[in-house]
């Protein structure tokens, strides 16, 4: 293969998506350590990004905002071509991904055959869908001649500042106890991925009769969710924090969290990132999507053997069939024992070191 001076890494879908593109990026720079890398990401994910060694320039790409329609997609075109790329891997599987960087004429354009815009793209990669998204990804790499059989965790990389604010946070809230910090990720964009709230509620009032510290994390979208558990909960020993920290600084307070209990959202792949084990709540979505927590030590509560699940690979506003019975047979106690023997599982909560 010719020289790779640079490379583009196209991935505009969620922030979880985000992340578990970036064992690519890790291995791709390994394997071509004098190649630049850069990436197109929507603007809610360009803030993970911040300070990783592997990436050099991020492009905000805003397809919903000010980047919409063909005029959007033509703007970022002219600035995708001016950086004269040799090479693109698109692990989204978007006609619109598909047609920026055919538009943007890089000679060289890799993504899975079952991309809606196959046909653009120079070399395509069999999609797999038993494995996990982590190792779809890699298996991309194949177009450029290389085979990676290893196992490769993303990695985030909050800096002094954003440890100084969740330092301060933690101390103006009185939790003092970093042994004992429980994370809770209770929302999600889709109403049916959701544990139900009172769940969640009894959950952290166990936990904190245990001695355990409780800080909620999540997006703007989640505040008013999380504050609502917050106030029925009535103890002083559990603080929202969603909405409040960028998500650099979100991934800063997993990395210092002994667990994170979430839904299939992103904070579960965030927390993987900064190594903190994962406790996972699904129902509408299974594991065998390929977009389970990717841990050494995580675990996944669910219902197994209901007819109607999977209902969607993403979740529903509401139950299809009305009875929501892949979240509300997962019992409060069942998760909470799952939560207490992962907490005492030597060798379990050891923290990334920054």
């Amino acid at each position: 293969m010719s020289v790779l001076r640079k490379i583009l890494i196209v991935q505009t879908a969620f922030i979880g998506d985000v992340v578990l593109t970036l064992p690519l990026v890790q291995v791709l720079k390994r394997q071509f350590p004098n190649s630049a890398i850069d990436m197109v990401v929507s603007p809610r994910a360009s803030g993970l990004l911040e300070n990783h060694p592997d990436i050099r320039k991020v492009h905000i790409y805003d397809k919903r905002g000010s980047d919409s329609g063909i005029v959007g997609i033509l703007a970022m075109m002219q600035r995708i071509r001016h950086e004269r790329y040799d090479l693109a891997i698109v692990p989204h599987r978007s006609f619109r991904s598909a047609l920026l960087v055919w538009l943007s004429r890089i000679p060289k354009r890799v993504s899975f055959n079952r991309s809606a815009g196959w046909f653009l793209y120079t070399s395509t990669v069999s999609y797999d869908p038993s494995l996990h998204e982590v190792q779809r990804n890699l298996r991309l790499l194949r177009a450029i001649g290389v085979t990676w059989r290893g196992r490769e965790l993303p990695d985030l990389y909050p800096d002094e500042e954003d440890r100084v604010r969740v330092g301060k946070l933690l101390v103006e809230h009185e939790i003092g106890n970093a042994e004992r910090l429980v994370a809770v990720a209770p929302g999600s964009a889709w109403n049916t991925k959701r544990w139900p709230k009172e769940r969640y509620v009894r959950l952290i009032q166990l936990l904190i009769h245990e001695d355990y510290e409780i800080v909620l994390v999540g997006g703007q979208e989640d505040a008013g969710l999380c504050e609502e558990i917050v106030r029925d909960v009535r103890m002083k020993e559990v603080y929202s924090a969603a909405g409040k920290l960028t998500l650099l600084q979100s991934a800063e307070l997993l990395r210092r969290a002994k667990v994170l209990i979430t839904n299939d959202t992103a904070p579960m792949h965030i927390a993987v990132a900064m190594r903190t084990p994962v406790i996972a709540i699904f129902g509408p979505t299974v594991p065998e999507f390929g977009f389970a927590p990717y841990g050494d030590h995580d675990r996944i509560v669910q219902v197994k053997g209901l007819s109607c699940r999977p209902c969607s690979i993403h979740g529903t506003k509401t139950c299809p069939i009305g009875t929501f019975e892949c979240m509300l047979d997962i019992d409060v106690l069942q998760v909470y024992e799952h939560v207490r023997d992962l907490l005492h599982t030597p060798g379990v909560g050891a923290r990334r070191t920054v």
